[in-house]
């Protein structure tokens, strides 16, 4: 993610607020709120990839930003693992384009960063997220009630999870081959 992108994102993130608006993280009750701008967005999480926190990536086709992918969370010592989030634009949605830059993502952190666990959470009724882990074949491994403040309220998430193990050769791009991105 660049500082230049902020129109791009912007514009997107306009474009599809109410097809992301019931997936969408908000401020609980009595939270002190504050509203950053994308570049303040930017510096922080490259501050906390650089403390080694956070993975942001940008999803993109055809050469476009269309959505973004976060890791984050990142706990190393004896636990070595993350969460991860994602978003794309709905007019490319559908098209699998979420589904290989999570499993691009989750690659990256099993090979290249060592981490050994990621999880994903997912609003139950989020049939478009429940899809992209079915297509890597994560694990379901429970429900998490009232787990994040979604779209105004507490919101149940199913939680789902990948070892490094259950990954193995190839990683998960590879199980993503056997979905071609449609048109």
């Amino acid at each position: 993610m660049t500082r230049g992108d902020v129109r791009v994102w912007a514009q997107l993130r306009r474009e599809s607020a109410t097809w992301l608006g019931p997936w969408e993280a908000t401020m609980p009750p009595g939270a002190e709120y504050s509203a950053r701008s994308y570049r303040s967005m930017v510096r922080a999480l490259r501050r906390q990839a650089a403390q080694g926190r956070s993975l942001p990536f940008v999803s993109t086709w055809d050469g476009r930003m269309v959505g973004q992918v976060t890791v984050s969370g990142i706990t190393w010592g004896s636990a070595r693992w993350a969460q991860i989030g994602y978003w794309v634009a709905r007019p490319y949605a559908g098209r699998g384009i979420t589904t290989l830059a999570v499993a691009m993502a989750m690659d990256h952190c099993f090979e290249t960063v060592g981490l050994h666990r990621i999880e994903i959470a997912i609003r139950p009724e989020n049939r478009s997220s429940l899809r992209v882990v079915e297509k890597l074949g994560l694990e379901r491994v429970g429900l998490a009630r009232r787990y994040l403040h979604i779209d105004g309220a507490w919101r149940d998430h199913v939680l789902f999870a990948a070892t490094a193990e259950d990954v193995g050769p190839g990683g998960l791009v590879g199980r993503v081959d056997a979905h071609p991105v449609e048109r």
